[in-house]
């Protein structure tokens, strides 16, 4: 229907009226700001405030906000106040300074409490008693060093059977075979944690008899999650709309929350009564090691606290933040990096060059040479910083009134700090954009520049495992196989949603087995 100009002068009145009125409170709100010396904020919606400006990646709509305003800035996020910083400076004042303000996470955030035992979870859990306890059980009792080595077969054992995957997929074929790389990733990735978890395996072709179904299933609960994590809940920052359940969400995340609850209290019960595991020091589990702390002390370790250890072990934690999705952040680092190295054939060379003179071609890499290939540490560093496993970190939230870059943080305000920002700072490093491993060598690069895992009293427990999954298995195809691009052009770097910045596209690349491989390790 055609608007006749007598129409659109009938509204020009209102019009007139709603862009005064908006005017005002543009001017009202940022005379407020700098009389009590708030950060610099963009122009604001009335209700919704700077919700429409989070888009996908909302990391670089963050750093296009920053190019603004500066490395500091405030958001009115519904009725939520943020403030967004991306510098190292700022970063470190946030999160070393004032580490116990910001040591709190978002509160009242939907999914945490129905996916996440009502805040119980280490990830979601506020800064306190029970947080300490958490935590303290992580870095001692279930990550710490020595848990780690003792894992050491079972991430060796993911190793060779990706690698042997990959060889009985391409063998038998004339040069090199055509893969895909991310579902075996996330296998593998899979696998270590439920066999450090559970004790078994459940996914990839050598699953076990009767447990590819299970793990199958469990893999659909994971992408339920996921897709109800990543759909928009208002509730969250408008709860006067709370009244409203958008698509039956809170309803279908009450049923996800009884699958995945269901599914690991069958772990749980299955080790529980499985007394010759438990006597067996060499197989004991995480949950093995839980359950042995509830017989001393079943209140504190109760079921619902080892199913939240559980579910952060597989990385649920921050799958359930506002932003987006988590995907596996270790599988997703070695598919970024194998995606590098198939663009930059010469770092590849250089990398198979370095564990050749320093492995050999006699065995497999393995964790301990780790330490002595200081270029294969390098690739991982300059992946981690290009791609980042949470380029926005995991929000935090003050606790009290603070400073921030001579600003005043009003209390219960939520920080969201920009990794991805600070890693791409040309004032910070050399050509940022560019896929450099030797900016490493011989340097010692300051903690508040590269912060890929976070900092601090949240920062993420599970550093050394990640790193010791990826070492290893980069290493090893790296070692094993000759690649090469599927095609002449440069694989899409473009990064897909989700908070852990997957790939956009999945991998697919040529690879061929190389003559050493048979003397690495005898095929399985």
């Amino acid at each position: 229907m055609e608007i006749t100009i007598a129409q659109a002068l009938y509204f020009l009145p209102t019009i007139f009226l709603v862009l005064v009125i908006y005017n005002l409170l543009t001017k009202s709100s940022e005379a407020k700001r700098r009389r009590t010396n708030l950060p610099p904020s963009p122009p604001a919606l009335p209700f919704i405030g700077h919700l429409l400006l989070l888009k996908q990646p909302v990391h670089r709509a963050l750093q296009n906000l920053s190019n603004k305003y500066g490395p500091i800035y405030s958001l009115k996020l519904g009725v939520r106040n943020a403030i967004v910083v991306s510098s190292p400076s700022l970063a470190e004042e946030c999160l070393n300074r004032n580490d116990i303000v910001f040591a709190n996470r978002p509160n009242n955030f939907l999914g945490w409490k129905i996916i996440g035992y009502n805040y119980k979870t280490m990830g979601a859990s506020p800064y306190g008693p029970h947080w300490r306890n958490l935590r303290r059980l992580s870095t001692v009792e279930l990550l710490s060093a020595a848990r780690l080595n003792s894992f050491l077969p079972v991430r060796r054992d993911e190793v060779k059977r990706l690698v042997n995957g990959l060889v009985s997929e391409v063998s038998g074929r004339p040069g090199f075979g055509h893969v895909a790389m991310r579902s075996r990733l996330v296998d593998l990735s899979m696998n270590v944690m439920m066999r450090m978890v559970a004790g078994k395996r459940y996914f990839g072709t050598e699953a076990g008899e009767g447990r590819c179904g299970e793990g199958e299933r469990f893999k659909e609960l994971i992408r339920e999650v996921f897709e109800l994590s990543a759909t928009s809940n208002p509730v969250d920052f408008l709860p006067a709309m709370r009244w409203v359940d958008f698509s039956g969400l809170e309803k279908r995340m009450w049923e996800a929350k009884g699958k995945i609850d269901g599914f690991f209290q069958g772990l749980i019960d299955e080790r529980r009564n499985d007394d010759g595991a438990k006597d067996a020091t060499e197989r004991k589990t995480m949950i093995d090691t839980l359950l042995s702390l509830q017989e001393s002390e079943p209140e504190t370790y109760s079921d619902e606290i080892i199913k939240g250890h559980v579910m952060v072990s597989f990385n649920f934690k921050i799958s359930l933040t506002f932003f987006s999705p988590r995907t596996d952040s270790s599988a997703a680092t070695i598919e970024w990096a194998m995606s590098l190295l198939l663009n930059h054939p010469k770092i590849l060379n250089k990398a198979r060059a370095e564990i050749d003179n320093i492995v050999g071609n006699n065995r497999l890499v393995d964790e301990s040479d780790y330490v002595k290939l200081p270029y294969l540490q390098g690739i991982i560093n300059e992946t981690l910083r290009l791609y980042p496993p949470a380029p926005t970190l995991v929000p935090h939230q003050s606790s009290e009134d603070c400073t921030v870059g001579g600003y005043s943080v009003k209390k219960g305000t939520m920080l969201i700090v920009n990794a991805w920002a600070i890693h791409r700072d040309p004032a910070i490093w050399e050509d940022p954009t560019r896929f450099w491993p030797e900016r490493y060598e011989g340097a010692e690069v300051e903690p508040y520049k590269f912060i890929p895992f976070g900092m601090g009293r949240r920062s993420c427990p599970g550093t050394g495992l990640a790193n010791r999954v990826v070492g290893m298995t980069l290493g090893a195809l790296i070692q094993c196989f000759d690649w090469k691009r599927t095609n002449e052009a440069l694989l899409d770097m473009l990064e897909g949603q989700g908070l852990t910045m997957p790939k956009a596209e999945p991998l697919e690349a040529l690879c061929k087995p190389r003559d050493c491989i048979d003397n690495a390790f005898t095929v399985m």
